[in-house]
């Protein structure tokens, strides 16, 4: 049975992450050393660190340095609940051969789940209409333009995992589906749904746009003035993958003509600072990054990790193992 070490930012995470049955598949194939290792610095963790096999990770995890593996010579693979693992792995734990798995695509559910249902309420203009009555205090909303999700033109950018996610929650819908995605043929996106379009095509021909791209250097400002201007008048853009990916200032500047609409679960900065001119924008909708996985969601993830020690433990590869090159493609 491979020794674990449960190590995050507080045991208040780990509690709910891991429920009973969680913690009951765990102990029956693992030792588990009791306890949250929340500050890898502390020499109280020295001698269990030495005969730590597997390292069941979440947010705040420790960086696995020199420093670290050398405390931990038996530490062999780590089971992240949680998404991306670019703070946890380092080039020394590549050249050691420490085996990673993430659970970005358990992450990925309720991101694509809130994307589903704001492209939706986008298509119905429901912020609109709440909107108006605030205002009018009146049911006689009379909205101009494009209005309603029958047949809308949905515009996806990023075939990423959870692009591909939104994909698959679309089908029942009768919407028009583009998809930007420079890594991709056109047979492989319309396996997917969709129809494979440059990006300038996209935002021009779609009333509803949803970002779901990886921050890499070719995707940082990726959507500036130029691109926004492209964006049908009334037109919603949605961000739940990286505020990077849009310039900020061109936003808010399309927001304040009034021209557009945006729902941002992510910005740049983040956080904004408490004067910026995004927070009183019209019409937008921002969230405090509340897209992936919360209260009881949390319990899928560390779920997902525990599935991973399992495998290990009956001689299996990870079902979700991280390759070196693979890190920055994970949000």
């Amino acid at each position: 049975m491979p020794r674990v070490i449960i190590a995050m930012r507080d045991e208040a995470l780990a509690a709910q992450l891991f429920d009973d049955d969680a913690r009951n598949r765990l102990a029956g194939v693992a030792e588990v050393v009791p306890g949250v290792m929340t500050d890898a610095s502390d020499p109280r963790w020295d001698a269990d660190l030495a005969e730590c096999e597997v390292l069941l990770t979440g947010w705040g995890g420790p960086a696995l340095d020199d420093a670290f593996l050398a405390r931990a010579p038996k530490l062999t693979a780590v089971a992240h609940a949680a998404g991306t693992v670019k703070r946890i792995v380092t080039d020394a734990s590549w050249a050691r051969g420490v085996r990673v798995s993430s659970a970005a695509d358990a992450n990925g559910i309720p991101v694509a789940e809130y994307a589903l249902a704001m492209i939706l309420l986008a298509g119905k203009r429901v912020f609109d209409a709440q909107d108006f009555l605030r205002r009018e205090r009146s049911l006689l909303w009379a909205p101009t333009g494009s209005f309603g999700n029958h047949r809308s033109t949905i515009g996806l950018v990023g075939a990423s995992r959870i692009g591909r996610r939104v994909l698959e929650l679309l089908r029942p819908f009768d919407h028009e589906v583009l998809l930007a995605d420079p890594t991709l043929a056109p047979g492989e996106a319309a396996a997917l749904g969709a129809a494979l379009v440059p990006l300038d095509e996209l935002l021009s021909r779609s009333r509803v746009v949803s970002l779901h791209a990886p921050l890499l250097d070719s995707t940082v400002g990726m959507i500036g003035s130029a691109q926004l201007a492209l964006l049908p008048d009334g037109a919603t853009l949605i961000n739940t993958a990286r505020g990077a990916i849009v310039d900020t200032e061109a936003l808010v500047d399309e927001l304040e003509r009034g021209r557009i609409r945006a729902v941002l679960d992510v910005t740049d900065p983040e956080p904004l600072p408490s004067d910026h001119r995004l927070y009183d924008a019209p019409g937008v909708i921002l969230t405090p990054h509340v897209a992936g996985a919360l209260g009881n969601e949390l319990a899928r993830l560390g779920s997902h990790a525990v599935d991973e020690i399992v495998r290990l433990a009956r001689g299996e590869r990870f079902a979700t193992e991280v390759a070196a090159h693979a890190v920055n493609g994970i949000a």
